[in-house]
């Protein structure tokens, strides 16, 4: 265990090492807890039940209302939006400074997006066809398949708003959100068309987007618009909750009238404000904990692998819920109803299952997301001002060639640095690499913002 988590130490050093001193690694931090919160959203509040004979989706949010609140903590697709368009707008200028097309530019960024989303499709298109094939319910696959697809929505707006950011980067905010309210109005007040509350998919997530956008270009150096942020957002939300009419819950809820994400409502995109002053706000504590390198080393390598933890999270909640079918009874927490305490306590002891599971995925799938290229040589400083240098770490299944520690002396260049060690995780064999870990992180951009300081705070 020892010789573990000296290897793990040696890698997060590494990493933290060759990380350019000038990123900002909050943003990097934002984007993962984005992530995560949507992963653990999606295990909590969606249930797979063999009720009516077949696996059929439901969601504890339909029977224990009180369990709204839930969905305030772990709906942060604000944050991963303020983020996109951020490091969109970023990326941008700096690929106009290098003299880049647009082509270029935007086509680097949607593979990287789209890439990964291949593999899960046919993937399940020959899951579907075999099951279908095999006999299951066709309810059954249709339940699965919406489960994995759903999600999809999201990559599609993200793209979409990510080739569009020369046209919308310097948009302010407050367009974007009078057209949330205008279609709201219609669509409720009015009695209009439930059609037109999809514009709102692509207008309420353009106001985060054009918020990071703002961001990069420094709106955010105080604290006091962030602030304002998370007040107001706070405000706004809790009036259209308590005398507007709109469901508590900030995700949908089986069998509810109105959903505040399906499409956004104005309830959702205020509430999106208040989260994304939030995270400005914690610009500051979140880059304390960012120059410690081992939990810089767990941010740079969840972000390398992002989409596919995204892509990949319902398939390995999924096929848990199947394989607990071989067993002759209901699995309490897995196929029963989700109407009860003791339905919670059950799901979060399934947690860890399903994320076993979905490291079996990453080990399978991440390669789509990360390509196959070699890491290139890297020597930029890290934050404590060391010179990194270009490292190949292996995991392996075999025992170790040598022994790593921090105090070996740097690989001939003809072994491409490599140094084999015990595997870190729990699959095997992987593939751990500092350089490529900070390669991806540049695939999904620069996020060389400056990095907050006290000095900013104090004058704000």
């Amino acid at each position: 265990m020892r010789e573990l988590t000296t290897r793990w130490s040696d890698l997060a050093d590494r990493i933290d090492a060759g990380t350019p001193a000038h990123r900002d690694r909050t943003v990097d931090a934002l984007r993962a807890i984005a992530i995560l919160g949507v992963v653990l959203g999606h295990w909590l509040v969606t249930a797979l039940t063999t009720a009516d004979g077949d696996l059929s989706s439901t969601s504890p949010l339909a029977h224990m209302s009180a369990l709204a609140p839930v969905s305030w903590v772990f709906q942060t697709l604000a944050v991963f939006f303020l983020v996109g368009g951020h490091v969109a707008a970023q990326g941008y200028e700096s690929a106009r400074g290098r003299g880049d097309s647009y082509g270029k530019w935007v086509g680097q960024r949607l593979s990287r997006l789209f890439r990964p989303v291949a593999a899960v499709l046919v993937l399940w298109t020959v899951t579907a066809a075999g099951m279908l094939l095999g006999g299951v319910a066709t309810g059954t696959v249709q339940t699965l398949l919406k489960l994995v697809l759903s999600p999809l929505w999201f990559l599609l707006v993200f793209a979409a708003l990510t080739a569009a950011t020369p046209l919308v980067a310097r948009l302010s905010p407050l367009w974007p959100l009078t057209v949330v309210a205008l279609v709201d109005i219609w669509r409720f007040a009015l009695c209009g068309p439930g059609w037109i509350g999809w514009i709102n998919v692509a207008a309420g997530w353009l106001v985060p987007y054009t918020l990071g956008a703002a961001w990069s270009r420094g709106a955010f150096t105080r604290r006091t618009p962030a602030a304002l942020l998370l007040g107001g957002g706070i405000a706004a939300t809790a009036a259209l909750i308590l005398w507007g009419g709109y469901p508590a819950s900030m995700v949908g809820v089986p069998g509810a009238a109105v959903s505040n994400l399906n499409p956004p409502t104005l309830a959702a995109v205020a509430f999106g404000l208040a989260q994304c002053g939030l995270a400005l706000l914690l610009r500051q504590p979140l880059a304390r904990v960012m120059s410690r390198p081992r939990a810089w080393a767990k941010v740079a390598l969840v972000n390398l692998s992002a989409m596919t933890v995204f892509l990949w999270h319902q398939t390995a909640m999924m096929a848990v819920t199947a394989l607990g079918l071989l067993v002759s009874t209901d699995l309490p927490g897995l196929h029963t109803v989700p109407d009860s305490p003791a339905w919670i306590a059950t799901r979060l002891l399934w947690l860890p299952v399903f994320a076993a599971a979905l490291a079996v995925c990453w080990a399978a799938f991440r390669t789509y997301e990360q390509g196959g290229s070699r890491p290139k040589a890297r020597s930029p400083q890290g934050t404590s001002g060391v010179p990194g240098r270009p490292s190949r770490i292996v995991a392996s299944s075999g025992p170790a060639a040598g022994k790593a520690t921090k105090a070996a002396p740097p690989a001939p260049a003809a072994s491409a640095d490599s140094t084999p060690i015990a595997p870190i995780g729990p699959i095997d064999p992987i593939t751990l690499t500092a350089d490529g870990a900070l390669d991806g992180l540049d695939a999904l951009g620069a996020a060389d913002s400056p990095v907050p300081t006290a000095k900013e705070d104090v004058h704000a």
